[in-house]
């Protein structure tokens, strides 16, 4: 018999000026931690660049795939939820990412397909349901703990209390989590069929959303993909798997 083929793991990617070799140009982009911690976990990593088709037709990807994750990434343009833009909300903007992600998402919620978003990826999964976000986060808390270095996990980490029997305590393994985190905004208005399940131990910020009737819907403002001990992307990929063979049965 053949080996099953690992798990198809989509996986949005950012569009941002980059520079390599002898080019300065546009590029479809993800930091190599997501790819690594999804290859470790034993699953496939598929990029997805934003294209304007998948807006109106996101299966013709997800029907090709056992799960899809929302990476972190730029702010997403307060529009998208009704907003004006704050002062500190970043200016580099891509609506071009946020409407196809959020398109994504939607529909794969409603197809049950395992989803877990990381940092930006868990806003984006409120926006869809119609939440909304806090565009920074020291105007709530007082202090920039939560992006200690910009460009940097150094010196990030903190504690996030999870609801005991949640899917992120489950995914975790625990009930006081240690996170790398690296963010200013985040959710504030809960978007619709989602509960709050993980709130940061030192200001009580909301750390963790998840669908309660999905089978793994999932969003964290931290980054599990930079901490190899983290077993969150491990249990995706196990859902993916699980995911992947009911299909074929």
């Amino acid at each position: 018999m053949p080996e099953p083929r690992r798990p198809a793991i989509g996986i949005c990617a950012g569009l941002t000026q980059a520079c390599w070799d002898v080019w300065d140009q546009q590029a479809a982009l993800l930091p190599l931690n997501y790819l690594t911690a999804i290859e470790r976990a034993g699953g496939l990593a598929l990029m997805i660049p934003p294209d304007p088709e998948l807006i109106e037709d996101p299966d013709q990807i997800l029907e090709r795939l056992d799960a899809l994750i929302l990476a972190g990434g730029v702010d997403i343009d307060p529009a998208t939820y009704g907003a004006e833009p704050h002062e500190e909300t970043e200016a580099g903007t891509a609506r071009e990412r946020d409407d196809a992600e959020i398109a994504l998402v939607r529909r794969a919620l409603e197809l049950d397909l395992p989803v877990l978003g990381i940092c930006r990826g868990m806003q984006v999964i409120n926006i869809a349901r119609g939440g909304t976000l806090l565009q920074h986060v020291p105007d709530r808390v007082g202090h920039s703990g939560h992006r200690r270095n910009p460009g940097s996990f150094t010196d990030s980490e903190h504690d996030v209390r999870l609801t005991p029997g949640s899917l992120v305590a489950r995914a975790a393994g625990e009930e006081l989590h240690s996170t790398k985190s690296h963010h200013h905004q985040a959710v504030e208005d809960i978007g619709e069929g989602l509960e709050v399940t993980g709130w940061s131990a030192h200001d009580d910020l909301p750390e963790a959303i998840e669908a309660p009737d999905r089978r793994f819907a999932l969003g964290v403002q931290w980054h599990p993909e930079v901490d190899e001990t983290s077993r969150l992307i491990a249990a995706l990929v196990d859902e993916a798997r699980a995911y992947q063979s009911a299909r074929v049965r």
